[in-house]
């Protein structure tokens, strides 16, 4: 299949790229998997691309355990525990992507991250408990396809988890973005370094540093990737020449 990452990419960049439908498990190791592109920033299509099919797109419920496919969205996710009652997940109605990408980046908002609530993951070789993987702050060292996510969930779907999840999200700006550009380093904010070097709200041609988040990288029309990746740059070198602290992605850039 083709895909054209400036319409598919929530960033809205990149050129067209053929892709790889994966619908049943096997060895495709010389594949990046794209997921839903919420975190993507891609140049060329230099890598072999893949993204997993309909076949994994499901969410069961068996012997107490709620079985995921890596292909569900988040949102089809947040909408089943809100019907059936579960609780913890009430932060995924903000968290957009497939649950494949969201487990491989331990993704999350502040201390609620997916890995505190899921008890094994399904890869090529059969399932993984969650003591056998290494994983933290916006990291896991998951090098494999995760096909599948089992979470064990209590009851209790709570309402107000979900309005404060909300009103955490409320200064994010609105627009085309790949979320949180940075990972923030420990004990302080990345966007709160880029407005400290005068970056918040900088533009180069159509893309910019948000005036309303400055860890947001927007693109506000026509950006490319070449001016994604000299703000990137620009906030990087400028913060490690005043501050001394090396910003890590949390973007992907391909």
């Amino acid at each position: 299949m083709k895909i054209d990452f400036s319409k598919y990419s929530s960033i809205g960049v990149g050129p067209s790229c053929d892709v790889l439908e994966i619908e049943e498990i096997g060895d495709y190791s010389d594949y990046y998997i794209i997921g839903r592109a919420n975190n993507l920033l891609v140049g060329n299509c230099d890598k072999k691309l893949a993204v997993l099919g309909k076949s994994f797109d499901y969410i069961e419920y068996r012997d107490g355990l709620v079985y995921v496919g890596c292909a569900t969205k988040s949102s089809k996710l947040y909408n089943y525990t809100k019907k059936h009652d579960f609780a913890n997940l009430e932060f995924l109605a903000h968290l957009p992507g497939c649950l494949g990408g969201l487990v491989k980046m331990n993704a999350g908002l502040k201390e609620w991250e997916i890995f505190n609530y899921l008890v094994m993951i399904k890869a090529q070789n059969g399932y993984l408990n969650k003591e056998d993987i290494k994983y933290g702050y916006r990291y896991t060292n998951i090098d494999e396809i995760v096909y599948e996510v089992v979470f064990d969930l209590e009851k209790g779907f709570d309402i107000s988890k979900y309005e404060m999840f909300t009103s955490m999200r409320a200064n994010q700006p609105k627009g085309k973005s790949a979320g949180s550009c940075f990972k923030n380093p420990t004990g302080d904010y990345a966007g709160r370094l880029i407005q400290e070097v005068g970056l918040k709200g900088y533009r180069i041609g159509d893309m910019g540093f948000s005036d309303i988040h400055a860890n947001f990288l927007m693109n506000y029309g026509n950006g490319t990737y070449e001016d994604a990746i000299s703000l990137i740059n620009m906030a990087k070198n400028e913060i490690k020449d005043k501050f001394d602290i090396i910003l890590e992605e949390e973007i992907i850039i391909l």
